[in-house]
């Protein structure tokens, strides 16, 4: 699936300005010296990770971008068909994959999964919930069908960082509302600070929808039954009230 530069300079300023609030605190936790960002578009988020301080980086997205268009220098990226599993073979650090994985059918989750874990220890990880919307989504899912994916592979969710950036008008509320870590169980037991992260979240509600994103399909659906005709408005609204359900 091509995507252009519309798409991309849509969604810069949104990427840019959460990552460099997101970015800090995983840099905190987990001091990668290696990241991997799979899915990387234009590479935002690796662009704030090398002003960070991390200086091995590595960009994977599809063949289609426009390599004019890179937030950090050329060579730090790799073409790859995310459809099919990766062959890189290079370890890292922290691996990133942020609303990426929905943009894939269906049948390609569990060798997608595969590849990021073959990557390294840690990932960043977010995905789109169901309705959320968006360009050529084609496998949005609650939180729990990607943490089962990863728990059967010993990984361990982690939901700490979203209380963290929930309320913050600076972080785009996709990332805010989907983000997790999900770390390998060796990583865990040897990272104090991780381990109490998990202790204190593993009870969270996993699957929530931020007021941001609520309030969006709210507004839609205002405007619309002020256009249609009185008789179709009524449908709509039913149909409005079993989605909010």
């Amino acid at each position: 699936m091509r995507y252009g530069k519309n798409f991309f300079e849509g969604h810069k300023d949104g990427s840019l300005s959460s990552a460099k609030v997101v970015v800090p605190q995983i840099m905190k936790l987990l001091q990668p010296k290696k990241v991997v960002d799979v899915g990387c578009g234009i590479g935002t988020w690796l662009s704030v990770f090398r002003e960070e301080g991390v200086d091995e980086v590595l960009g994977i997205d599809g063949n289609w971008l426009d390599k004019e268009m890179l937030l950090v220098p050329k060579e730090y990226f790799q073409n790859a068909n995310l459809e099919k599993p990766l062959e890189i073979g290079e370890k890292f650090d922290l691996v990133v994959s942020l609303e990426v994985a929905e943009h894939l059918p269906q049948n390609c989750a569990e060798n997608f999964i595969d590849s990021l874990i073959q990557l390294g220890p840690a990932i960043l990880f977010s995905a789109a919930i169901p309705h959320q919307g968006g360009t050529h989504h084609q496998n949005e899912q609650w939180p729990d069908y990607w943490q089962k994916k990863f728990e059967e592979r010993g990984y361990l969710f982690i939901d700490c960082i979203r209380k963290k950036i929930w309320d913050s008008d600076k972080v785009a509320w996709w990332y805010a509302q989907n983000i997790f870590l999900a770390v390998k169980k060796e990583l865990l037991d040897s990272n104090e600070m991780l381990k109490k992260e998990f202790l204190d979240n593993r009870g969270n509600a996993l699957s929530l929808v931020h007021p941001r994103n609520y309030l969006s399909k709210f507004g839609f659906k205002s405007a619309l039954i002020n256009i249609i005709p009185h008789r179709a408005a009524r449908t709509v609204k039913k149909y409005f009230v079993w989605f909010q359900k």
